[in-house]
């Protein structure tokens, strides 16, 4: 069939700062380059001639954003989306089409770039073919998009393509010669045995394997998938050990249960939860009324890495790393929900490193500095658009020879991983009988990804550049999102769930998960491969089948819930297909009418274990010389420490990420009234009405196993405990989950990963009477390659990244490193689990004076931190512990000065007490010299053992309590068995202070001497500035500098809470018992913030209703049946066209739509609320809306990057029904939004739109500046209401924070409602 293409010009698409950073780039190929500008250009391809009127509608429908005033000649690089590929903005903006009624295929978006030339005598300068091809490269990511020479090459990307053929491999007649060829060709990485194993069994079977069953065996036994290394016989030094790397971590599930609900065999491992108010709405003949009851939820828990996908590509790369942990947490039981995220990176040398000089590192994958520039928005844009708050995560840079061995990160770690919520009831899957629907659940195949587990467990740069690339996926989180949404809606059925088993489509695609699904019942199965939706043409048998296109679940149902199971589909707009039935013969069969069939072949071929692997390694013993202090100036340190990456502040990786969607949200990372990120620990609430939660926090010390990996080993799990201690945990609930990384196979590191294993498995968790019923390994951790003739290669060190988890009864005490201001004595106290050996080896000081050290920190006594647990449980319990810090990289010198950022006060250190040697009576090494002038005799080894004490990276806690109750708390750490080794290490100068000296500075006393003094606001700018850096190169260089500018400044009084009324009095409450009046709590696909915006009502005394969209367009549900609307936040649409605005078109554009709106609009009984998302659509629609005529659209934040803060605001007088008797009250609410610039450019009045709320800075100022301001509105404007106050829409989210508990800072009691709750209190005493 021949398509119409037709082409719509689209508005500007680069900013001006964008360009101002891509001209150095463009200069450096030709200097007579001098300017570049871009506009998006539409592809609309339909099976008829568009009409005129057509044509127009489609015109309106793409027309968004600011209009394209560049030039129309110089040249031209258009950038399409991959050729053959399509993206996920054309499978949204085709959606959003359809919805509007207009019959399209698809409709595609190119970016046409153009160069501004130098002009001279001879006219405007040229560039060569060479040239153009080098600004290509600058332009587009060749991962994801192509590049062409003019717009009309694009039509391509609507060319059917022909299927390549199925194809066979010869074993018959050529034997294990044609299989090695093969597996080199098609990059299927499988191991010898596994050759020989193939053809055998097809020897046997008497016939030649197809492509699609070798493409299938290399997915399903691959390193990644099978894990053969954890499982092989291990000979280590000539000595068979007892037994495997699993075996051993397995171990500590058998000597820890208790509190595990399954282990080792699903998506995610669960342990015991709480019972807890569950809020859900369930369709019926009256609607979807939400209503809260009582049930039983345990926690799921999973972490995994996506290490090489994003060395290759590192935005798509970490963007599907989170997008496939998140699909795990999903598909866990019979279906299960995630809840909360974190995300990791460890990398090369960001700066100055081997990446930064020709040839040191292969040319196809990205640099440190690529990677951390670009990996975190990946992963943060997953997880903002999917909906789930990002609240923990670490950054290492790690890049040092070290006997020999050029150790780095090449390789990176990007971990992804969180914590859920399940049904007790759901968490295991049934073993479904024969004649089960197969489905596939989720977005369509596409050819990307192919092969990509096989590619993951080789050596980045060994595998061929086109393999690499087709081992990287792409993400599109709205329709994950739709996805989770018909899961949800499924467990909701109770033992209704039509759900009998669920699995994620990961690594090898369906060809990987659907035999695991039905393997897993003890079934075989019969599937369609035409059955597949596929979203591209040309897809040969093999990528149909084994492609990872991302966004899919496979799930077992019984025939007779098929109709419930589509209405759930068709509700949620998410494409399912029924794919194959499972049979009671442990038999495949992928079937392809009419040609013979791809697979066909016993289930115990593809999943029969091939032969056992047995490694025979030997240990290499690593040395290094000590640290030589001498002459370190202690100034320079503190200065080179702070502003090294992997101490400095994090801000830039936590800013981009929302962290209060979902509304259940206690601890997140940024801690008190100056939001400075410090925390050591994440927190969640188990539901909107009570105080049980979750923790979770992560440990690890990779550089250390450079030299001594068990040591590693042991502190990573230590230091994950010591950061969940901020947390009131038990440590007989800790739950661990292990991520091992280590580069098999080169010298010494298969011994080191097994003495790694062995001691975290077999003596410290049983020590410490914890499991890890969860984990992953990649054991592929080196990146080589050819520089000149040169083979080179850099390895990382044996790298566990370990994650903690524990149920909380109670959140409440979690503690924070904010010290305490206000208390005018107080003490800090050092408890040290080092016991005083201040080993330095593996020390971000060490790694700034370029040496290792010879002996690394570690945990000698796991009693001790057994010890520290219940101590500081027993303290907190007593309320002793003011602040809490765990000491780690950077030393001690890093955590108190985290605390003194954090809590905005001076701190005076002493370190007399660490720099004693011996202890001066058995041992009187101290007593050497002349008394009058003993300090400045021996002082160049005092400074040195001051440096020791003030870096090294030792375990250990720092704890603020009063000085009054100091003897007390000492007494109680007696008690514990940990005095000999808490030493009081200072005390705080807070402003009040009796001593001026030291006041707003933190300064380090030894010997009766000040030897260092640095005023805060000084040391904070330096801590800063890696942050800095990347976001100048990152986001709008103004913001950067602007945020920079504002951190730790002195006379900043941080956030307040002042209110004009009283927030405990409940306006609504005489109003309760008369009626619950119906809201339609609003959302399109990719919203994601209905439920607590849905329970904020429900408190308030509304009838909750679930309406998505697709209710009203089917007539489900009816708005004259409501007497509120809210429109929630998300991303409609993945933002396509605009924020909202495909959402609010598809209303306009529905001429049904439009009147059922218009109507509800006009009533005067009605009311309207538009948060976020939702008031980005409601300014679309303000023709509509009565006395909304003067609203402005809400575009890009100026930062150019999405905002998720605790910001200050201010309520404005106004008529709004929403915000009556508030007016004047200042305090904090969750922001998080990339698109809430209030801009009356092209729509609206500013002098005449009446703001209802707007941004004010620490001193309750209206602000514009950033980031007291993250959109940059003038005047702060963040919110907008109608003349008679029955509209308002707003930017921030106040739903998200109805209790105090949710709040990232509030003064306010934490046992109660937020002030911000009286928002919904006033719409139900408006209705009365």
């Amino acid at each position: 069939m021949s398509l119409h293409i037709t082409t719509f010009e689209g508005g500007n698409a680069l900013s001006d700062f964008r360009m101002a950073q891509l001209l150095p780039r463009l200069a450096s190929i030709s200097p007579q380059i001098q300017g570049i500008s871009a506009r998006f250009v539409h592809l609309v391809a339909t099976s008829e001639a568009l009409a005129d009127a057509q044509k127009q509608t489609l015109s309106a429908l793409l027309t968004y954003g600011e209009p394209y005033a560049g030039p129309v000649q110089g040249p031209v690089i258009v950038v399409s989306p991959r050729i053959g590929t399509v993206s996920p903005w054309a499978s949204k903006a085709t959606d959003i089409a359809h919805n509007c009624g207009l019959l399209v295929r698809r409709v595609e978006r190119l970016t046409e770039y153009r160069l501004v030339m130098k002009s001279g005598l001879l006219g405007a300068a040229k560039l060569s073919p060479e040239q153009l091809g080098q600004v290509a490269a600058v332009l587009h990511d060749r991962m994801t998009e192509s590049a062409m020479p003019s717009r009309d090459e694009a039509a391509v990307l609507f060319t059917a393509l022909e299927p390549a053929p199925m194809a066979h491999v010869d074993v018959l007649g050529g034997g294990r010669a044609a299989l090695e060829d093969a597996n080199k060709t098609w990059g299927l990485a499988l191991a010898e045995d596994e050759i020989d194993y193939l053809v055998k069994a097809f020897t046997g079977l008497q016939r030649n394997p197809t492509d699609v069953e070798l493409m299938m065996f290399a997915q399903a036994n691959s390193e990644h998938c099978r894990h053969k290394i954890f499982n092989a016989e291990f000979t280590i030094d000539g000595v068979a050990q007892p037994k495997s790397l699993f075996g051993m971590i397995r171990n500590t599930h058998q000597l820890s249960p208790q509190h595990t609900v399954v282990a080792y065999s699903d998506n995610a491992s669960v342990m015991e939860g709480h019972t807890l108010e569950r809020f859900v709405a369930r369709t019926s003949a009256q609607g979807a009324a939400y209503q809260n009851e009582q049930a039983l939820h345990h926690v799921l828990m999973k972490v995994e890495t996506h290490n090489h996908p994003t060395a290759i590509s590192p935005f798509p790369g970490a963007s599907t790393g989170a997008g496939g942990e998140i699909r795990d947490e999903g598909a866990t039981g019979r279906g299960s929900k995630p809840k909360a995220g974190l995300s990791g990176f460890t990398v090369s040398k960001l700066w100055g490193g081997l990446s930064d000089q020709p040839g040191g590192k292969p040319e196809h994958i990205a640099s440190p500095l690529q990677i951390m520039t670009e990996g975190p928005l990946g992963g943060a844009a997953f997880n903002n658009e999917f909906g789930r708050p990002n609240l923990l995560g670490y950054f290492r840079e790690y890049e040092q020879t070290v006997d020999g061995v050029v150790r780095g990160y090449h390789k990176p770690i990007m971990i992804a991983g969180g914590l859920g919520q399940i049904d007790a009831q759901q968490t295991k899957k049934i073993e479904f009988p024969a004649g089960s629907l197969l489905i596939q659940l989720g977005g369509p195949g596409m050819r990307i990804g192919m092969g990509g587990s096989a590619a993951s467990s080789m050596a980045t740069g060994t595998n061929a550049a086109n393999l690499d690339f087709d081992s990287v996926q792409r993400g599109n989180p709205e329709i994950e999102r739709r996805a989770q949404e018909v899961i949800n809606h499924c467990w909701a059925q109770g033992d209704k769930n039509p759900i009998l088993a669920i699995h994620d489509v990961g690594a090898g695609g369906l060809s990987n998960a659907f035999p695991e699904l039905t393997n897993d019942a003890g079934r075989g199965a019969r599937f369609d491969l035409r059955a597949v939706p596929l979203e591209e043409s040309g897809l040969a048998p093999k990528e149909i089948w084994s492609n990872e296109s991302q966004e899919r679940y496979v799930l077992a149902i019984a025939p007779e819930s098929l109709d419930q199971f589509t209405a759930f589909c068709e509700r949620e707009r998410c494409p399912f297909a029924v794919i194959g039935v499972a049979t009671e013969e442990r038999h495949l069969v992928l079937e392809d009418k009419g040609q013979e069939s791809p697979v066909d072949m016993p289930m115990d071929v593809l999943l029969g274990k091939p032969p056992k692997m047995h490694r025979d390694v030997t240990t290499v013993v690593r040395q290094s010389p000590a640290m030589d202090l001498t002459g370190v100036s202690l100034q320079q340190a503190v200065i080179d420490v702070l502003s090294h990456p992997t101490v400095a502040s994090k801000r830039f990786l936590i800013t981009i990420g929302d962290r209060a969607v979902g509304g259940l949200t206690h601890r997140d990372q940024m801690v008190g009234p100056w939001q400075v990120p410090v925390a050591d620990v994440a927190v969640t609430l188990a539901d909107y009405a009570g105080f049980a939660g979750e923790a979770m926090s992560m440990g690890e010390r990779t550089p250390l196993a450079s030299l001594n990996a068990a040591a590693s080993g042991r502190m990573a799990v230590a230091e994950a405990i010591t950061n969940l201690l901020a947390a009131p945990i038990e440590l007989p609930r800790v739950k661990m989950s292990a991520n091992w990384m280590a580069a098999c196979g080169e010298p010494g590191e298969d011994a080191a990963l097994y003495e790694t294993v062995k001691a975290v498995g077999m003596e410290l968790c049983p020590a410490l009477d914890i499991s890890i019923p969860v984990g992953k390994d990649s054991l592929s951790m080196r990146t080589q390659w050819s520089d000149n003739g040169e083979t080179r290669k850099v390895t990382s060190p044996v790298s566990l990244i370990i994650t903690a988890f524990a149920s909380l009864p109670d959140v409440r005490g979690t503690l924070t490193p904010q010290l305490d201001a206000q208390t005018e004595d107080t003490s800090l106290l050092l408890i040290d689990l080092g016991q005083g050996q201040n080993r330095m080896g593996g020390s971000v000081l060490g790694q700034v004076l370029g040496q290792f050290g010879d002996s690394v920190p570690d945990l000698e006594d796991p009693q001790a931190l057994v010890g520290l647990v219940n101590a500081i449980n027993a303290l907190r319990a007593q309320g002793q512990i003011l602040a809490y810090h765990d000491r780690s990289d950077g030393g001690l010198l890093a955590a108190v000065a985290e605390m003194a950022f954090a809590g905005h006060v001076g701190v005076a250190l002493n370190v007399d007490m660490l720099v004693t040697e011996g202890d001066g009576i058995s041992d009187s090494r101290a007593d050497h010299g002349d008394a009058k002038n003993w300090a400045g005799q021996v002082s160049a080894r005092r400074e040195e053992l001051t440096l020791k004490a003030l870096f090294n990276e030792e375990l250990g806690v720092v704890i603020q309590v009063r000085t009054a109750e100091r003897n007390a708390v000492l007494q109680t750490l007696r008690e514990h068995g940990l005095s000999k080794h808490t030493h009081v290490i200072g005390k705080t100068r807070p402003a009040q202070s009796t001593i001026a000296k030291g006041v707003g500075e933190l300064s380090i006393w030894r010997d009766t001497k000040e030897v260092f003094a640095a005023k805060l606001q000084d040391l904070h700018q330096v801590w800063d500035s890696v942050s800095w850096k990347i976001c100048q190169q990152r986001d709008n260089p103004v913001c950067a500098d602007s945020e920079h500018a504002a951190a730790g400044q002195a006379n900043d009084p941080g956030m307040h809470v002042s209110l004009s009324f009283d927030p405990t009095e409940n306006v609504a409450a005489p109003f309760l018992n008369l009626s619950r009046p119906k809201v339609a709590i609003l959302r399109e696909q990719g919203v994601n913030s209905h439920v607590e915006m849905a329970y904020a009502f429900h408190t308030a005394g509304f009838e909750s209703h679930d309406v998505h969209m697709t209710d009203l367009q089917s007539g489900r549900a009816n708005l004259a049946d409501f007497q509120g609307l809210v429109a929630c936040g998300g991303f409609s649409y993945g933002d396509t066209l605009g924020a909202g605005i495909g959402w609010a078109r598809s209303i306009t554009f529905n001429p049904l739509l439009a009147e059922q709106f218009k109507g509800f609009f006009g009533r005067t009984d009605t009311f309207g609320l538009g948060v976020c998302n939702g008031c980005q659509m409601f300014a679309e629609l303000a023709d509509a809306i009565p006395g909304a005529q003067h609203w402005p659209r809400f575009t890009t934040n100026q930062s150019e990057r999405f905002e998720a803060r605790l910001s200050m605001v201010e309520v404005l007088e106004s008529p709004s029904l929403f915000l009556q008797g508030m007016a004047g009250s200042r305090l904090p609410i969750a922001v998080a939004h990339g698109e809430g610039y209030a801009n009356f450019k092209h729509r609206g009045n500013a002098a005449q739109a009446i703001g209802a709320m707007r941004f004010v800075d620490h001193h309750g100022q209206a602000t514009e500046q950033y980031p007291f301001n993250p959109n940059g509105s003038a005047g702060g404007l963040t919110a907008v209401t109608t003349a008679d106050g029955r509209f308002t829409a707003m930017m921030p989210h106040p739903e998200r924070v109805f209790r105090n508990v949710q709040m990232s800072w509030t003064s306010g009691d934490i046992n109660a409602t937020s002030p911000w709750l009286r928002v919904w209190q006033n719409a139900r005493k408006w209705v009365a």
